[in-house]
């Protein structure tokens, strides 16, 4: 038993640089405290003393912030950080060495007695606000972005953005694609990196990732007119930098060389 508590105040440590002491983790960690407080309660849960057991869930609610049904399923390592408002259903299941953060609800979508929560793989991050909604089947490795909401299964080691939740590709990816659709309309979004927390780079970004979707579409909508006979071309003209320039110049933009 101190071998596992070891090794959990060890992954603590690992995920929280805030953590200074064993002790403090003990002491002052509501996650930890709701976790063991869970353990308990979902012992008697399955000793049928069912009363008692959401009793002690209540009790820990009050303490921590954080209600766990007793009957939910947890795997080793859950990290709960922070926690006020986490929420985890009577028929949730999570693996080994997930993290969960504040606002987080692991939430059903029907009133029938079944398997009406999600199920979480091992080392599952979810964001902060997010809410994964039904009996889905969340992937190992999964990240869930803060306030995304998730109502559909995920593969593994996938990274899950927005409202609804949407798979996103890995960051290389996604840099490949921004420059081949820039390349095609002929822009240069300043060369700026995906990574750069510049806002207007973000915002560009955003926008060929709006783009994108279009062009797929347009595609998909010439493909099945050609197979009707209707020839139609999708060819673009070249977005001139220089246009772009005296458009920022004349509005009284800075210009960015």
């Amino acid at each position: 038993m101190f071998r596992d508590l070891r090794a959990y105040i060890d992954s603590v440590f690992e995920r929280d640089p805030a953590a200074r002491s064993t002790l403090e983790i003990l002491t002052t960690y509501p996650g930890v405290h709701a976790l063991a407080i869970h353990r308990l309660a979902h012992r008697l849960w399955h000793w049928k003393l069912r009363w008692l057991a959401r009793l002690l869930s209540h009790l820990g609610r009050l303490l921590t912030g954080i209600e766990i049904h007793p009957g939910a399923r947890i795997g080793r390592g859950l990290f709960i950080d922070h926690g006020m408002g986490v929420v985890i259903g009577e028929t949730a299941e999570i693996g080994d060495d997930c993290t969960l953060y504040h606002g987080v609800t692991l939430g059903g979508t029907t009133w029938q007695r079944e398997k009406r929560h999600p199920t979480l793989g091992n080392n599952v991050v979810v964001g902060a606000g997010a809410k994964i909604l039904g009996p889905v089947v969340i992937g190992d490795n999964v990240r869930i972005g803060s306030n995304s909401v998730v109502t559909k299964d995920v593969p593994a080691n996938a990274t899950v953005v927005g409202i609804p939740g949407r798979v996103i590709p890995p960051a290389r990816q996604r840099r490949a694609e921004h420059e081949a659709l820039a390349r095609r309309i002929g822009f240069d979004a300043y060369g700026q990196p995906q990574e750069s927390p510049d806002p207007v780079s973000h915002a560009i970004h955003r926008i060929l990732d709006q783009l994108q979707r279009v062009d797929e579409r347009l595609t998909n909508l010439a493909k099945t007119l050609e197979e009707k006979g209707i020839k139609v071309d999708l060819s673009l003209p070249a977005l001139e930098r220089r246009e772009l320039e005296e458009g920022d110049t004349a509005s009284g933009g800075e210009r960015r060389e």
